[in-house]
C-alpha cells in the first residue's frame, strides 16, 4: 500500500484516529507525553515489526538486543530531526507532495523484509542440503 498508493490502508488510518481521539486528552495532561509514549507501542508500525523480524533472525538474544538497541538509536535520531525537517518543508511551501518519499519508504520496507526472510531461509536451505 505504501509503495503503490503512497499512503497507509484506510483501516489503519481510521484505527489510528480512533485511538488518538481517546489518547489526546491524556497526552495534553502534565504526565501525558510519557503515558502517550507508553501507549504508542500498541499502534501498528511496519518499521518496528521489520526491526523485530531482523532482531529475531540475528542469531541469539544478545545479537537481537543489540539489533533493537541500534534500531532505537537510529529511530531516536530521526524522530528528533523530523520536526525540524517538517518545519523547513512547510516553510518552503511543500512543493513536492506527490508521495515519492512514502513510496520509497514502502519499497525499502519491502526490500528489507524480503532480505531478512531470504537470509533466514537461505541458511536453513544450506543446513538442509548439508544433511545428505
Amino acid at each position: 500500500m505504501l509503495l503503490a498508493r503512497a499512503r497507509q490502508p484506510d483501516w489503519v488510518s481510521l484505527a489510528g484516529r480512533s485511538i488518538w481521539m481517546r489518547v489526546a486528552p491524556v497526552a495534553r495532561s502534565r504526565s501525558g507525553p510519557v503515558a502517550a509514549g507508553m501507549l504508542w507501542v500498541f499502534l501498528p508500525c511496519g518499521l518496528l515489526y521489520s526491526a523485530l523480524l531482523v532482531a529475531s533472525l540475528s542469531g541469539g538474544p544478545l545479537q537481537g538486543a543489540l539489533s533493537m538497541a541500534l534500531f532505537a538509536a537510529g529511530s531516536s535520531i530521526s524522530l528528533m530531526l523530523a520536526p525540524v525537517v517538517l518545519r523547513r518543508l512547510e516553510r518552503s511551501g511543500n512543493l513536492r507532495r506527490d508521495g515519492v518519499g512514502t513510496r520509497a519508504a514502502g519499497a525499502l520496507l519491502a526490500i528489507v523484509a524480503l532480505w531478512a526472510l531470504w537470509h533466514d531461509m537461505a541458511e536453513k536451505i544450506l543446513d538442509w542440503c548439508s544433511i545428505g
